[in-house]
């Protein structure tokens, strides 16, 4: 029993871990679209990549439906609504705004306060105690950040939107951290497939509405070319796959457990933006994604 309780855990771990670097290539996707058209604006790249989620979606509500669980009350009609449109529609729309005034390394220091924020709620809210070896990784893995984002915080902040851009992030973390707390309670009752599928129906319509009210750029919908590429890579790589694989990783592992180890997401987005936006790597880099791993395999060594 022990050993079937481990080896859960274990894929829970994987599971996660994987799901984090593939949403660490969200901020690379994003910055390679703005690059290739300085024109395409956040609104439109956010509607592609929802656009191009739906149909998976649709279809895991449709699997979902024949693991026969009771049907959902108001009440959690209301919170899973709740929790997609904070997550994946305010979320992603502070981040891919907030994208088009900061670097993609600045993005991730901001961003990854949200495991801190989810930790926080869950002991102050849900009084959910803090054990020691959480605090330890927690200490490790937002060190490694500190250093590892070190020579990121040297950005040009005469840029006139760098205050904005990086105002916008911090409001996604705070968003994001709210939806792996709530999905962390949610999932045990509702079922990981649904939920994140419900959950995400919820943001895309969010953003098909706010798309339809506040007008992205159509014009640019008519070209089938890459910029259409860049919508299916964010909805199948850094949404689609990782949304159901954190979301599995809630159900074995928890949701402390999983924000603390997606802090493993910086160090995965300063490998790319090296090879793929030709970012250097400082040696203080190299000292926090050490400090990262070590955190990350601390809570996969977790037993209980």
């Amino acid at each position: 029993m022990e050993g079937k309780k481990h080896n859960v855990q274990l894929a829970g771990f994987l599971i996660t871990l994987i799901g984090s670097i593939l949403f660490s290539t969200k901020a690379i996707i994003v910055k390679v679209a703005y690059g290739a058209n300085p024109s395409m604006d956040a609104i439109t790249l956010l509607m592609l990549r929802m656009a191009f989620s739906l149909p998976f979606y649709i279809g895991a509500i449709w699997f979902a439906r024949k693991e026969g669980l009771p049907r959902l009350t108001r009440r959690q009609w209301l919170i899973v609504i709740g929790l997609g449109l904070f997550g994946y529609y305010l979320s992603s729309l502070f981040d891919f705004v907030g994208l088009q005034y900061v670097t993609a390394g600045l993005e991730r220091l901001i961003l990854f306060l949200y495991p801190t924020f989810a930790v926080i709620i869950n002991a102050f809210v849900f009084k959910q105690p803090v054990v020691r070896t959480q605090k330890i990784a927690l200490f490790l893995t937002y060190a490694g950040i500190g250093i590892a984002y070190l020579g990121e915080l040297n950005v040009d902040i005469d840029n006139p939107n760098f205050l904005w851009g990086s105002f916008l992030i911090f409001l996604c973390s705070i968003t994001y951290s709210i939806y792996i707390v709530g999905s962390g309670r949610m999932i045990p009752t509702v079922g990981a497939t649904r939920f994140t599928a419900y959950a995400m129906l919820a943001s895309t319509a969010g953003v098909f509405v706010h798309f339809a009210i506040k007008g992205g750029n159509v014009q640019m919908l008519s070209d089938v070319g890459s910029y259409f590429w860049y919508g299916i890579l964010l909805a199948i790589i850094a949404t689609v796959l990782p949304t159901f694989m954190m979301s599995n990783g809630m159900k074995r592992i928890g949701s402390n457990n999983v924000a603390i180890i997606s802090a493993i997401g910086p160090v995965s987005t300063i490998i790319q933006a090296h090879f793929i936006l030709n970012e250097k790597i400082f040696p203080s880099q190299i000292v926090g994604t050490l400090l990262v791993i070590s955190g990350v395999i601390l809570i996969g060594w977790k037993r209980n």
